[in-house]
């Protein structure tokens, strides 16, 4: 075998070996979210995760889709219509060793990178005790002006991590924006 189909068996080997369990790169919406998290719950499910494992799991990964949707910086809008559709990112799902490990990739401007930055910084200096107390008093609070959720987000995240965090931006493009990375641990 050569060329395209070569192609196809070396990144199906490679996945295999990494033990990634779901990966999408492309455009992301609220429908194709909705599709993505029927795929997502299907495979978890037949890893043999336990239902907190698996809820974990899937909150972490709808978190981590919703962020693409509303702060990445490469995005794509229907000709006619004034709000964005669709928006780019990557998320991939992994299994080894008794860990799930959730990944998402996006690209960020400088703003979006900093707050970011600030936020997850943040959260990796505090406890789990900590994350438990913020989580619910943002639950209490009104939605900061600059947040297109409740600000939940990276709390979900963090307080069903089984680890901190994980985060890194690669050096600014020359439009000024920024490849985010994040990975949390369940």
């Amino acid at each position: 075998m050569s060329g395209i189909g070569q192609e196809w068996a070396d990144f199906h080997s490679y996945v295999e070996r990494r033990d990634v369990i779901f990966y999408y790169v492309g455009y992301f919406s609220q429908s194709i979210i909705a599709a993505m998290a029927d795929a997502v719950k299907l495979r978890v499910e037949q890893t043999g995760a336990i239902a907190q494992t698996r809820r974990k799991l899937f909150s972490s990964f709808i978190e981590m889709a919703q962020n693409i949707v509303h702060y990445s910086a490469d995005s794509y809008q229907k000709e006619g219509q004034g709000e964005t559709s669709m928006r780019h990112g990557a998320v991939f799902i992994s299994h080894t060793d008794d860990r799930y490990y959730l990944h998402c990739a996006n690209p960020v401007n400088a703003e979006i990178a900093e707050r970011l930055r600030t936020k997850l910084a943040h959260l990796r200096s505090l406890t789990i005790d900590e994350i438990k107390s913020a989580y619910k008093e943002t639950l209490r609070s009104e939605t900061p002006p600059d947040s297109k959720g409740a600000g939940l987000g990276l709390l979900t995240m963090a307080r069903d991590a089984s680890a901190p965090l994980d985060f890194e931006f690669s050096a600014p493009d020359a439009d000024g924006s920024s490849m985010f990375y994040l990975r949390a641990t369940i």
